[in-house]
């Protein structure tokens, strides 16, 4: 972090956790490249953008060891496997080191759990080995159960992270969610907390509850110290 960034409570060592988040519908290409000079200024974990601004964010931070991240299927999830796959694809082409694809919410409330392991395989084996995949669960819509069975079938499927929420939900991470979600994957799967990552104490509470990554636009606060 550059020496004016640093303060007495600066802490770079949280910059790894955070996915520089940026996915509104009216994004335009000169906030993208914002996010990626403040990704690349704090040394964050990834830019997470829509599929339209991968081979942007990719040249962006080419050789700054900060990972280009992508939705699938965002923020519904509704689309078909087959959808999701190709998008899966064509992102990765583009440059696109990980994805966070949106599970069929429909489906999992249906107990249609084929349907939805099908849905995660086929983003898995477009993605892998080239980019790793975050099945966003979608926390908010789910009972306590529906989201242990989701994380399973992330697992059973192969993904490497289970993902909270999409942040177009009507809520977003919660500790609770985030602490059941790494009680059922363990050490095989990773967390990421997503939406209503405002602040430094919110960040801590989720790093405490088992989270690895978080999806925020608010990372250079949470480094910095400053209350967002």
């Amino acid at each position: 972090m550059p020496p004016s960034q640093q303060n007495s409570q600066s802490k770079p060592e949280y910059a790894r956790y955070i996915d520089h988040t940026v996915l509104k519908p009216d994004t335009v290409s000169s906030t993208v490249k914002r996010f990626c000079a403040e990704a690349k200024q704090f040394g964050f974990a990834s830019v997470c953008v829509n599929p339209t601004h991968v081979r942007l964010v990719a040249a962006e931070l080419q050789g700054s060891g900060v990972k280009t991240c992508c939705v699938i299927g965002f923020p519904l999830g509704a689309t078909t496997a087959l959808v999701k796959a190709t998008e899966t694809t064509e992102a990765v082409q583009n440059g696109a080191e990980e994805v966070d694809m949106v599970i069929n919410i429909g489906a999992l409330k249906d107990q249609a759990y084929d349907q939805i392991l099908q849905d995660i395989e086929a983003v898995v084996g477009a993605a892998h080995p080239k980019a790793l995949v975050k099945v966003i669960i979608e926390t908010c819509l789910l009972t306590d159960a529906e989201k242990v069975m989701a994380c399973r079938l992330a697992q059973q499927a192969g993904a490497d992270f289970v993902k909270t929420s999409t942040g177009f939900g009507a809520g977003g991470a919660t500790v609770e969610d985030v602490r059941l979600m790494k009680a059922t994957v363990g050490d095989a799967l990773q967390v990421k907390a997503s939406t209503g990552i405002n602040n430094r104490a919110i960040f801590e509470e989720m790093v405490a509850a088992g989270a690895t990554r978080m999806g925020t636009s608010k990372g250079s606060k949470i480094v910095i110290g400053e209350e967002a």
